[in-house]
Formats: structure tokens, C-alpha cells, sequence
């Protein structure tokens, strides 16, 4: 009190010029690190605390990664069975076309051919299962197996004059190739 009053300063200015801890300015990373260090040093149950929170954090960011990793291995498996099955399914698909592409003097049984066909499709669509266009394309590897060439100055340079089996995408991935003819 005696400095105060040496300063000639009214009690209530100093109070406003002395730092408060409300009005200490902010410390730097340093200064705050340094700061947190001696209060855990004072009080290890706080530190406690603090490695332990840690922990779980740790232990949370592990269990969401395995849990997303977890998912998308599931998706993996899904996608590669449903591909699986759809491949064994196609035989079955190439017969029917097979059988329609023939001409038939039972028009009853051509009538049951086609429903199954017809059928067989719809099953395709709601599995996500696509024909890949093959005759008048421009040639493309990614979706297409040439076995045959043919010179033909009617058509363009690698053009599909022919397919002979069907081939279909599952999504962006190709579950069987079309077998073709391309000119050229």
C-alpha cells in the first residue's frame, strides 16, 4: 500500500494497470506448454487424467479406421461374389440366345424361350448387371477380346463387324469380356 501511495495513483487505477489473471495477455504455445507442464507436476492426478484421455483418443481413432476398413473389405467381398455368381449364371444366358436365335415351328415353346430370356434380363438390371455394345463400336481392349480380323473397306479402322459372345459390366467392372470380329 505504501507504493501505491508513493506514485501518487489512486487504488483503483493500479488495480486497472496491474495485470489480472483476466487480463493477462495470451502466452505463446511455449509459454502455455510450460504452464501446463507445472501444473500436472503439481498435481499428478491431472496428468493421470490427461494420459488417459489420450489413450482413448488414440484408442477411438483406431477402432473408426478398423471399422471403415472393416466396411469396405465387406463391400469388397460382395461385389466379387455377386460378380462370381453372374459369371457362372452366363452359360445359361448364351443358351437361351442361343435357342432364340434358332427358328422354331413350336410357337408355344419359342413363347416360354423368350419369357425366361425376358426374365433372365430383368434379373441382370436389378443386379446392376450390364450388356457391353459390341457391333458398329470402335474397338476398345478394356472391354473387348478380338479372336477374329477381317479386311473390309466398307467399315472403319477398328470397327466390330461381329460379336460372337455377349460380354457384360458389373458397375465399372468387367465380368466377361465380348468375344469379336474387328475390322481392319
Amino acid at each position: 500500500m505504501s507504493k501505491k501511495k508513493q506514485h501518487g495513483a489512486p487504488e483503483e487505477e493500479l488495480e486497472q494497470i496491474a495485470p489480472t489473471p483476466e487480463s493477462e495477455p495470451a502466452q505463446t504455445s511455449a509459454g502455455q506448454d510450460s504452464a501446463a507442464e507445472e501444473k500436472e507436476e503439481e498435481n499428478p492426478l491431472l496428468s493421470e487424467l490427461n494420459a488417459e484421455k489420450e489413450k482413448y483418443i488414440r484408442l477411438y481413432a483406431e477402432y473408426d479406421n478398423f471399422r471403415k476398413r472393416s466396411q469396405k473389405e465387406r463391400d469388397a467381398i460382395f461385389a466379387d461374389v455377386r460378380s462370381d455368381t453372374i459369371i457362372k449364371i452366363l452359360p445359361v444366358y448364351d443358351n437361351l440366345a442361343r435357342a432364340l436365335s434358332v427358328e422354331c415351328s413350336d410357337a408355344a415353346f419359342y413363347k416360354g424361350v423368350e419369357m425366361t430370356m425376358t426374365q433372365l434380363k430383368a434379373i441382370f438390371e436389378k443386379l446392376g448387371v450390364v450388356p457391353i455394345e459390341a457391333v458398329g463400336q470402335k474397338f476398345d481392349p478394356a472391354l473387348h477380346n478380338a479372336v477374329m480380323h477381317v479386311e473390309d473397306e466398307t467399315r472403319g479402322e477398328g470397327e466390330i463387324v461381329e460379336e460372337f459372345e455377349k460380354g457384360f459390366k458389373l458397375g465399372d467392372k468387367v465380368i466377361r469380356f465380348s468375344m469379336v470380329k474387328v475390322a481392319n
